[in-house]
């Protein structure tokens, strides 16, 4: 006389072997994955914050400030008040109007000079590594030379020959000066990956050198262009603001750097004005701590051993 076969209870949804339901497969893809990161991680958090805004504020400027920022209406360098929440200038200008648009060409040149800087390293990087032979010779010699010039004693010479120079220029003259750093990351990136198999697969197939570039190598290193992009936006705040603070922006563009060029001028800082050198002085801080944030997040999300260890698994390794 046999047993009688036992039936094993499962679990409703449960597919073979204790598969998980498609639902909680479809949660946990590479989408679903790097939000978690995100949220989990304080710098990434607070720099999204800020950049959010700064984006906010540069699109809609004219309906956060109260007033022209060119207009010279009102009593020349009142204090704060309801109506000037920082001021006013020696011209009788709003300082806080200006503020407000000033962030417009600020956040313009970050993410112009900073797609630039990026394009021109993925460019020249990548395609230098994967390529070979005579071409990653030219193209190293230039990113090397590029890296030993001393970047912004150069920047100041270009620009002072272009004085007054537009916006455009200002974009293409630091984008193009910005790449060497992340154009010798990619290519040493890419030098890593040039024997793996997948890239020996693609070849075998008989795969198009531009297909196995951006198809193949690319989506390998999107935390690596990531990067790139924000050391890129970092550089360009901070060297755009440096140059229209010493008077080699257009000094009747609106933006940081021109507030604080003017505010030299007009020695605010002791002529009972402090705001107007200050305001534009920490939105520069900020908007450079934003991607500095953003980037180091990152770095640590696609880099486990830079990640932080938590007090409780120290405490707990004790």
């Amino acid at each position: 006389m046999t047993d009688a076969p036992v039936s094993v209870p499962t679990l409703a949804g449960a597919g073979p072997e204790g598969a998980a339901p498609p639902a909680a497969r479809s949660r946990s893809g590479p989408g679903a994955n790097l939000w978690r990161a995100i949220r989990h991680n304080r710098k990434a958090m607070v720099g999204i914050a800020l950049l959010t805004i700064f984006i906010v504020v540069s699109i809609f400027p004219g309906q956060i400030a109260p007033d022209d920022p060119q207009a010279e209406i009102f009593d020349p360098g009142r204090g704060p008040s309801w109506h000037h929440l920082l001021g006013t200038t020696a011209y009788g200008q709003d300082i806080f109007s200006q503020l407000v648009w000033g962030t417009r060409l600020s956040v313009v040149i970050a993410f112009a000079v900073g797609g630039l800087a990026t394009g021109l390293a993925v460019l020249v990087g990548v395609s230098a590594a994967y390529l070979g032979g005579l071409g990653d010779g030219i193209l190293s010699l230039i990113t090397d030379v590029i890296l030993v010039i001393p970047i912004f004693p150069l920047i100041i010479v270009i620009a002072a020959y272009q004085k007054n120079a537009g916006l455009f220029t200002l974009i293409v003259v630091l984008g193009a000066l910005g790449w060497s750093y992340g154009a010798r990351q990619l290519r040493s990136q890419t030098l890593s990956m040039r024997t793996r198999d997948f890239l020996m697969a693609a070849r075998v197939r008989g795969e198009r050198k531009l297909y196995i570039i951006f198809f193949e190598i690319l989506p390998t290193m999107t935390s690596l262009i990531v990067a790139a992009f924000l050391g890129g936006a970092l550089y360009a705040v901070l060297t755009a603001a440096g140059l229209q603070f010493i008077g080699l922006g257009d000094p009747n563009s609106q933006s940081w750097g021109t507030m604080l060029y003017w505010a030299e001028n007009n020695e605010a800082l002791g002529a009972g004005m402090p705001l107007w050198a200050i305001a534009p002085g920490v939105c520069v801080a900020l908007l450079g701590a934003a991607f500095a944030l953003v980037n180091y997040a990152f770095d640590e999300i696609s880099n486990p051993a830079l990640r932080p260890v938590r007090r409780a698994k120290q405490r707990a390794t004790r």
